[in-house]
């Protein structure tokens, strides 16, 4: 079955695909795509959408807006999936698309479920059609298409990303699912607030993971003549033992606390463990992942100043790969923060020297030090006259005043003498001809 089939209401159908809004009113998330005033709403509802990818994670709505966009428009549609979809099924649409075109003057609306998985193939065969408007191309896909389809025709295409879902969002759906008729409405069931939370947690932003889990509590408390959903029923539904973990509570503070003190204290094992409790429990990983530049920079600085390459590359791991996989680049950064040695001398420095420019008086750039882009400054103002380029002295430094004026030199940054700092200790000693304090 396509991922855009209309399931419809049968009874059979899960839950998921009996609750799928039929129209921007009933769509929940997405404002920033499809909120009052935006561009992509307004040509939805004037049936003025051109051709467009819908990227984002599983469970946030693709399906249903590209259901939407179809519903809404008079053109015609056709549905593929990129992975059995062949070039001659995609070169019949084109040539039925061509003779609807030409004969009647109607347009053929063509969506594509996975569209990462187009090979080069088919997306030669479609490339010209999308161009020349005969194919309006709504495409969905999990994976990045700035790196997975096809340039030109990303370049030919709207791309718009898809957030998870806000906590919020997911409590609206639930809500919505115990009440709608087409759902859950006719079983009477009410859920409680700890399991509520506990199956917004594990729902991570994904709808269509809140529903299926809400579905096997539901039918589990309706065998029992139960009519309400507890924390046992939704654990048990989801196979996963519910933590203490409030993510606007205690819990979701001192845990990232109990996380950052590992890593500054080089106990790797205890920061992989925080890692896993706090994923376990729904956090958000890009959370953590911000978290973990922070404290690279804090409390590794320029010991190891690779550390914060590697906590930067986990958090765009987080966004590009996502869960459950993006779970391993966390963990490898969170072990090379743990393992790097530390300084918090940077830290430091910015602190000193911001205390300074609240308390000191703001001196003037000294001329010297002035723009020098401008000619007629250079020569009216004398900007940059006595300036000596680094570069033209032996070594490539030449001591000078860099500091406001009336302002004496300070000291801010004190290297340690742990990883690459020791070197910088040495190098400023042999420029300035003064050690730094330990």
């Amino acid at each position: 079955m396509s991922l855009f089939e209309q399931t419809g209401t049968r009874p059979a159908a899960p839950l998921a695909a009996r609750l799928r809004p039929r129209s921007l009113d009933e769509f929940v998330g997405q404002a920033h795509l499809v909120g009052p005033g935006r561009a992509l709403r307004a040509a939805i509802d004037d049936d003025q959408v051109h051709s467009l990818i819908l990227w984002g994670p599983p469970g946030v709505g693709k399906t249903s807006l590209a259901l939407i966009i179809a519903a809404k428009t008079r053109s015609h549609v056709e549905q593929v999936n990129a992975v059995t979809a062949g070039v001659a099924d995609l070169r019949r649409i084109i040539a039925e698309a061509q003779d609807r075109r030409r004969f009647h003057g109607h347009r053929t609306l063509l969506l594509v479920d996975e569209i990462h998985r187009f090979n080069k193939a088919q997306q030669d065969v479609l490339l010209p059609h999308v161009e020349d408007g005969t194919l309006i191309l709504i495409g969905a896909t999990t994976e990045n298409p700035f790196y997975q389809v096809n340039a030109t025709l990303v370049s030919r295409s709207r791309v718009a990303q898809l957030q998870p879902l806000a906590d919020g969002e997911i409590r609206a759906i639930v809500a919505r699912a115990l009440a709608d008729p087409q759902g859950l409405g006719g079983l009477g069931l009410a859920i409680e607030e700890d399991a509520l939370a506990h199956l917004v947690r594990l729902s991570n932003g994904d709808a269509r993971v809140a529903l299926n889990v809400l579905e096997a509590a539901a039918l589990a408390v309706g065998a029992t003549g139960g009519r309400r959903v507890t924390l046992d029923a939704v654990a048990d539904a989801a196979q996963r033992r519910p933590l203490a973990y409030d993510q606007a509570g205690d819990a979701h503070y001192d845990t990232i606390s109990a996380f950052i003190k590992s890593l500054r204290g080089s106990d790797p094992d205890a920061a992989v463990y925080w890692l896993a409790r706090m994923l376990a429990a729904g956090e958000d990983p890009r959370f953590i992942a911000r978290r973990m530049i922070v404290h690279a920079a804090e409390d590794v600085g320029l010991a190891d100043p690779t550390a914060l390459l590697v906590a930067t590359a986990a958090a765009h791991a987080v966004e590009y790969v996502g869960l459950p996989e993006a779970r391993i680049p966390m963990a490898e950064a969170a072990i090379y923060i743990a393992t790097a040695p530390k300084s918090n001398a940077v830290v430091r420095a910015i602190s000193a020297a911001g205390e300074d420019v609240q308390e000191q008086r703001a001196g003037r750039v000294p001329v010297h030090l002035r723009d020098t882009s401008h000619p007629q400054a250079v020569r009216q103002m004398r900007h940059g006259v006595d300036y000596r380029y680094p570069h033209d002295a032996p070594g490539g430094f030449v001591p000078q005043d860099y500091w406001p004026e009336g302002m004496t030199r300070r000291r801010y940054y004190e290297p340690t003498d742990r990883g690459l700092e020791a070197e910088l200790r040495r190098r400023l000693a042999a420029w300035w001809g003064e050690e730094p304090a330990l």
